[in-house]
């Protein structure tokens, strides 16, 4: 059974007995009203009849009837058990009737109010017994006091009629009634019913409930449900995100690790099929064999090299993912920077090496890593030198409120401004740069990775054929170690 269903039942119920009850207590309530005051004029009727005793001037003795036995609309008659006498009103004799007469013994017991019906025509009789002053058989009579009630009981009978047509038809309008207002409230939870089924079938997220009703509990829930679908919609979206740049991750992985594998391969199996050639089989003299295993080896050993640091580098990244972080400590600036000047002068490089005065950075501290920041400059370093085949590489630093600036600035190729927003990304580089520059592009994303942690940022300046400008801002540490 449905919760509308369920529910509407319940209500119904409830208005069920609601009713029985206002219907008894309007049926009571009249009844007691009609009956009452007829119950109450008979009464007072049978109090004023008396017998008494009567003796004539002759000896002779008789019964007296004290009291009226003619009231308005009543029937009256009295029965005298010993003479056996009855003695009936005029409205008794018009209509020619006559009440049944209880046993003189069950008199007493049977007193009060009793229905009656004679001719088909219903009586409200109220009997008393009646005595007579100094007699010992008494009762002496039975009085019986009596009215019609046939209007009343018709009364009362449209009545019964009435509550009962009319509760059951109450109870009918309201149970269609809030079956349909059950329907109506319930159907908000329908649109949610389908909103799941359509996610549980389907990847679609974007779909919202539409609900323009009161925020009462059921706006409530379709505002919940929606916040969360919400939330799932940008948690699949980053999930997805997370898989596209894990499948371009591996397949760019791959692919750069099977052009060093590749070059290894070719240069083993050139090696393999030289040394085991036949002196006589071979036409190249022994310096020519060296000359050609040398350079193999040579060219094993590089891609051997550029696949440690891809492996290298793909690691750090690993542990950027899974969230690992590094210790920081308070790190001198001046030292670092003007070490990894000294450094840089030793990179394979075409271009010039031009340092700025490093001496404003004496006293200035940041927070973070010094094995890791070096990395960085490196990068940054070793990029720049990588893309300027002709010109001058610059390191300086500025300052702006509270944070430094490591600038790095070339001369060389640049870079359109649409590329700008990729070069951080894994494996990306400039299309013109592929297969010219060596490198694998996952420098520029470690570096990315390095400022972030340090809490800092980076700013590119670039302009295709005349350089391009790094400037990575760190937070400066206003209160410095004693030293």
């Amino acid at each position: 059974m449905s919760i509308r269903l369920r529910l509407t039942a319940w209500y119904s119920g409830i208005l069920a007995v609601m009713l029985l009850a206002l219907s008894a207590a309007i049926y009571g309530f009249v009844y007691f009203n009609t009956y009452g005051d007829i119950k109450d004029r008979l009464k007072n009727q049978a109090s004023q009849i008396v017998l008494q005793p009567v003796t004539y001037l002759d000896g002779s003795s008789n019964i007296f009837v004290g009291g009226n036995l003619e009231g308005q609309n009543l029937f009256a008659q009295m029965y005298i058990y010993d003479i056996d006498k009855i003695i009936p009103n005029n409205n008794m004799k018009t209509f020619n009737l006559r009440f049944n007469v209880p046993e003189q013994e069950t008199i007493v017991s049977q007193q009060g109010f009793v229905r009656e019906s004679y001719d088909g025509n219903p009586f409200l009789i109220y009997q008393r017994p009646v005595d007579i002053p100094g007699y010992d058989g008494n009762p002496a009579a039975v009085l019986q006091m009596a009215a019609y009630t046939g209007e009343q009981d018709r009364l009362m009978l449209r009545l019964k009629n009435i509550l009962i047509v009319g509760s059951f038809a109450t109870l009918i309008a309201a149970f269609t009634f809030g079956l349909f207002l059950a329907r109506k409230a319930m159907s908000p939870i329908g649109k949610v019913i389908e909103a799941a089924n359509g996610i549980q079938t389907g990847t679609d997220l974007s779909s919202r409930i539409v609900y323009d009703g009161p925020q009462d509990e059921i706006g409530r829930l379709i505002q919940t449900v929606n916040s969360m679908l919400g939330r799932m919609e940008g948690f699949y979206t980053e999930l997805e995100d997370s898989y596209a740049t894990q499948r371009r991750f591996v397949s760019d992985a791959s692919h750069e690790l099977r052009t060093p594998l590749t070059t290894i391969r070719g240069n083993i199996d050139l090696l393999q099929k030289i040394w085991e050639m036949n002196p006589d089989e071979s036409r190249m003299s022994e310096a020519e064999i060296r000359q050609l295993s040398m350079e193999s080896v040579k060219d094993i050993a590089d891609e051997s090299k550029r696949m440690s640091r891809l492996v290298s580098d793909m690691l750090s990244l690993a542990r950027a993912d899974t969230g690992r972080t590094f210790e920081i400590e308070p790190v001198a600036l001046e030292p670092m920077m003007t070490e990894v000047a000294r450094r840089a002068s030793f990179l394979p490089r075409q271009a010039d090496w031009s340092v700025g005065d490093l001496s404003q950075l004496n006293g200035k501290y940041i927070l973070g890593n010094k094995d890791y920041l070096q990395q960085m400059m490196f990068i940054f370093i070793d990029n720049a030198f990588k893309y300027t085949p002709a010109g001058e590489v610059t390191l300086d630093a500025v300052f702006y409120q509270n944070q430094v600036g490591i600038r790095i600035a070339d001369t060389g190729i640049g870079m359109d401004k649409d590329e700008v927003p990729h070069i951080f990304d894994r494996f990306y580089r400039a299309d013109e740069s592929r297969g010219i520059t060596e490198g694998i592009g996952l420098g520029l994303s470690i570096a990315k990775w390095i400022i972030d942690e340090h809490g800092g940022s980076v700013e590119v300046v670039t302009r295709q054929g005349e350089g391009t400008t790094f400037v990575i801002w760190l937070p400066l540490l206003f209160a410095p170690p004693l030293e």
